[in-house]
């Protein structure tokens, strides 16, 4: 079984959660021992298009030619993609008509969560949805003092300093214009923002908001290796206010470090991200202010990061694979017994 992993233009997407997504599925297929292909002119059994615009339609309609089957990932819904980029209103109408299209002629559809995978089957398309989640390279998060070492080094912090974290695309969705007010609540605490977004992608509203942030709000751009990993692993807790998610692979993320986690109420989270089981989970700006506070006074009780920890490890990439090649069988199966 040899599978086609397409992402399109996926150098201009590696630093967000879809192109770790990318990574991820071909990490945890290589784990299982499922051949793969990034090369939609090879030869391959299955397509698993991730991506929704131009060159994945034709990708799309290549394979069905050759008679493969095909899996459209659900990365996006129609939920996600508002109060995102600049000028969203004007581009809904066009994306999740492209979005319906991709989805309609799927054989299958894979997302990562029951509650993306509720939100696609309610479009009315006529296709099998099962989640799975995106998941997370476990080793990867394992303690290191290096890498803390080098995040405090490089922004100065001291050794017992603490701060906020927060990361994602600088969209209204991500919930930074909650994030700013929060801060404003610690001014003696520095809350890092980890994410970068092309000006002209940028809103007005937040760009505005940006050049008038807090001056405890530090805003360094996208990093990645050592310095998120350091920052994860010393940060007083990892703050993610999204107001829509499919998954949050920075949510794994934070669970897998033990960093604690303050996440609004929103649907995503139901079942596995729980309120004082491995995470706050607040509803409103006072009730991320007083779990912050309290995470800054009291630290955090060890038994809600063990129980995140555990959390993420459900979603290891070594599990992820074995339910990856499992529906690539299954899809396999079904096309061979309808022949």
């Amino acid at each position: 079984m040899k599978t086609l992993i397409y992402f399109q233009d996926a150098d201009s997407i590696k630093t967000s959660g879809i192109g770790r997504a990318m990574a991820h599925q071909l990490q945890a297929l290589k784990d299982v021992g499922v051949e793969t292909t990034v090369d939609k002119k090879d030869t391959y059994d299955i397509a698993h298009i991730n991506t929704y615009f131009g060159k994945s339609h034709r990708t799309l309609k290549l394979a069905k030619k050759r008679g493969v089957p095909v899996i459209v990932h659900g990365h996006s819904t129609y939920e996600d993609f508002r109060r995102s980029f600049k000028v969203w209103q004007l581009i809904e109408p066009f994306f999740d008509s492209n979005l319906k299209w991709m989805y309609s002629r799927a054989d299958l559809i894979i997302t990562p969560t029951p509650y993306s995978k509720k939100l696609i089957e309610g479009y009315g398309i006529a296709k099998k949805v099962i989640a799975i989640s995106n998941g997370i390279d476990m080793a990867s998060y394992a303690p290191n003092p290096e890498d803390v070492k080098a995040f405090r080094e490089k922004f100065g912090l001291k050794e017992d300093e603490k701060f906020v974290m927060g990361v994602g695309f600088p969209f209204e969705r991500k919930g930074i214009l909650d994030f700013f007010e929060v801060a404003k609540n610690f001014p003696d605490i520095k809350f890092f923002w980890f994410g970068h977004l092309a000006r002209i992608l940028t809103n007005e509203k937040i760009a505005r908001a940006m050049k008038k942030r807090p001056k405890n709000v530090i805003m360094p751009g996208y990093c990645k290796g050592s310095l998120i990993h350091g920052a994860y692993q010393s940060a007083a807790c990892m703050f993610f206010p999204s107001l829509e998610e499919t998954e949050g692979i920075v949510v794994l993320e934070a669970l897998a470090s033990r960093c604690p986690l303050v996440v609004r109420d929103i649907g995503v989270y139901e079942g596995w991200v729980k309120d004082g089981y491995n995470a706050h989970v607040c509803k409103d700006n006072e009730g991320f202010t007083n779990a912050i506070r309290s995470l800054l006074e009291h630290g955090e009780d060890p038994k809600l990061l063990d129980n995140g920890y555990k959390t993420a490890e459900e979603r290891d990439l070594k599990i992820i694979g074995q339910q990856l090649k499992a529906a690539y069988e299954e899809l396999l199966n079904e096309k061979a017994s309808a022949k």
